[in-house]
């Protein structure tokens, strides 16, 4: 009974340590996806296998080797964005913001918020906004397990926060408003909360 009860404890501070740091959404966010049934707030360009499993959003399959995305059919400008998400450890996947032209996502229309822990140059990897703000050491790893990632744009200033941790924050004004992304690039991807606060 003792090892049963010391396994359960061991498990309860594992579980907590690993959410200690998630605030939960802010105040007055609405979800654009929260453990629902339907996509309709999203567009599909690309030929990644994204759907429904179990709650959460999920792509694990390309038909080509360009990366699949959902993106809004709504534009926003100023916001900040809460999503729960999981990742292997080789997905190559991430938040984009801003875009421009939803036909078009991309690094140089959107503002891409990185999800790859094993992107060649890790500076613009996990946390990173991809050639605008680089993470410093040590570099966040989100693979196997839910994260979450929070972000805030507002003006021409940034945050990102993974788990807790600010990973990225400075300025940019190459975007001012768009749709919003998420990336299906390699491996399996899960997004099971995407909540979002207009400012």
């Amino acid at each position: 009974m003792r090892i049963r009860s010391g396994f359960s404890a061991l498990f309860t501070a594992i579980l907590f340590s690993s959410c200690a740091n998630w605030s939960g959404p802010p105040t007055g966010a609405v979800p654009l996806y929260d453990s629902g049934s339907n996509l309709l707030a999203w567009t599909k360009t690309g030929d990644s296998n994204w759907r429904i499993q179990d709650g959460a959003i999920q792509a694990d399959f390309m038909q080509g080797k360009l990366p699949g995305y959902l993106v809004t059919k709504k534009t926003y400008v100023d916001y900040e964005i809460y999503a729960e998400f999981w990742v292997d450890s080789e997905s190559n996947s991430g938040i984009f913001i801003r875009c421009e032209n939803p036909e078009k996502i991309g690094a140089d229309t959107c503002y891409e918020v990185n999800i790859w822990d094993t992107r060649p140059d890790p500076t613009y990897g996990t946390g990173a906004i991809v050639d605008t703000i680089k993470v410093s050491p040590p570099y966040p790893k989100v693979g196997g397990k839910w994260s979450v990632m929070e972000i805030k744009a507002k003006g021409a200033q940034f945050s990102v926060k993974i788990d807790g941790q600010i990973t990225a924050a400075g300025s940019d004004s190459k975007h001012a408003k768009g749709h919003i992304a998420i990336q299906h690039g390699g491996g399996t991807v899960k997004f099971r909360k995407i909540l979002i606060k207009e400012l």
